[in-house]
């Protein structure tokens, strides 16, 4: 069987998480009466201090719900030039919210207080109306980096001095909550290319710590949190009904999903503390690709979470390396160019760990000799 590192959304329901869809109570979600959503629905809101939730079937439609009730079309938003929601949402932003993106350079996909200032459009009818920043913890394209509690907070409060609403991408925010309990925040340099200045260590946080920051969060229960399916889309009473319309709009609605939504609440009442021995997999991972030799492994993103970037040397093709990894049975993904990835979650342990070092010492040398 394959050693899956190739995404955290391959994750396959545990017997005990079977067991709570199995038994669970359900209804009709689309009148409001699925007694298993609205009881995941008020569990996520309340672990992040909001008044109201909304299940759906994925990450891209909350991120793409939250920036419809946002903005009006014509507007403009600011977002990293490395966020899931500009480059992995299939142009959602425009298509279904008539929205331009202003993307900022990052540092491994995040941005600061001092970027989005400087991006905030004035008024004048020339310039789209800036309504809106997005932000993501952790950052997928940036390799899991985290954005450390003081950065969020001095953008949450720049954008409310300015009347803009502040949307988090938490695809995975439970990692980033872990993390920021258990390390800091590695950096290449202390500065980065855009100029700015990243802690090495950040202020612990959690749930609570990032509610009262954002006008909205969605956070996906489908990644390491291992469900099957399904994200949360959290904020006002007011904001989650005008996202339930939206949601309705783009055949969102469900009806017998207690099934599902009991996936969720077995994760967040079980599988958020596990994702630290995630993280501790991919630095071990990260220390075998650094050790690796330069000829072939380029170098090595900065690991904070459970995502490892590397980039592959030149002559080598990296499907070719993709490719020999699947053979020995442990299968990685490309992040484009020259890059490729692993990512660790609760179907990969210390066995599968120890296989794919195992296998990048069997491929080095083969492709050192390829381009000997």
């Amino acid at each position: 069987m394959s050693s899956d590192f190739r995404s955290d959304t391959v994750t396959r329901p545990s017997p005990e998480m079977m067991q709570a869809m199995m038994t669970a109570k359900v209804g009709d979600d689309v009148w409001g009466d699925d007694p298993t959503i609205n009881e995941l629905q008020d569990f996520a809101a309340a672990m992040f201090g909001k008044e109201a939730a909304l299940f759906c079937p994925s990450g891209t439609m909350t991120n793409q719900i939250a920036i419809k009730v946002h903005t009006q079309p014509g507007d403009e938003l600011i977002c990293c030039d490395a966020a899931h929601i500009f480059c992995y949402e299939g142009g959602g932003i425009a298509f279904n919210s008539g929205v331009q993106a202003r993307a900022l350079p990052g540092d491994h996909g995040r941005i600061t207080a001092a970027q989005v200032a400087a991006a905030i459009n004035g008024d004048d009818p020339h310039y789209p109306r800036t309504s809106l920043v997005a932000l993501e913890n952790t950052t997928n394209k940036g390799g899991g980096a985290i954005y450390p509690l003081e950065e969020m907070t001095e953008i949450s409060q720049l954008c409310r001095a300015r009347g803009l609403a502040l949307h988090l991408d938490g695809a995975r925010v439970f990692n980033a909550c872990v993390a920021s309990r258990s390390c800091g925040i590695p950096s290449t340099s202390a500065s980065s290319s855009t100029g700015s200045t990243w802690a090495v260590h950040v202020t612990p946080y959690g749930p609570q710590e990032l509610g009262p920051l954002f006008d909205s969060i969605s956070i996906c229960l489908s990644k390491g949190l291992g469900c099957p399916v399904g994200s949360l889309l959290l904020g006002s009473r007011e904001f989650i009904a005008r996202s339930r319309r939206i949601r309705k709009v783009l055949g969102g609605g469900m009806r017998q999903a207690g099934f599902l939504a009991a996936a969720g609440l077995y994760a967040l009442k079980h599988n958020v503390d596990r994702l630290a021995e995630d993280h501790a997999r991919a630095q071990r991972l990260a220390a075998a690709l650094q050790a690796a030799p330069r000829s072939v492994v380029a170098s090595v993103a900065p690991v904070a979470t459970n995502i490892v970037v590397w980039e592959v040397a030149q002559p080598h093709d990296p499907k070719v390396i993709s490719d020999a990894f699947a053979a020995q049975g442990v299968l990685i993904s490309s992040m484009g160019g020259r890059l490729l990835r692993f990512v660790t979650h609760l179907d990969v342990g210390d066995a599968d760990v120890e296989k794919a070092i195992n296998v990048l010492q069997l491929v080095c040398p083969v492709m050192q000799l390829m381009h000997a």
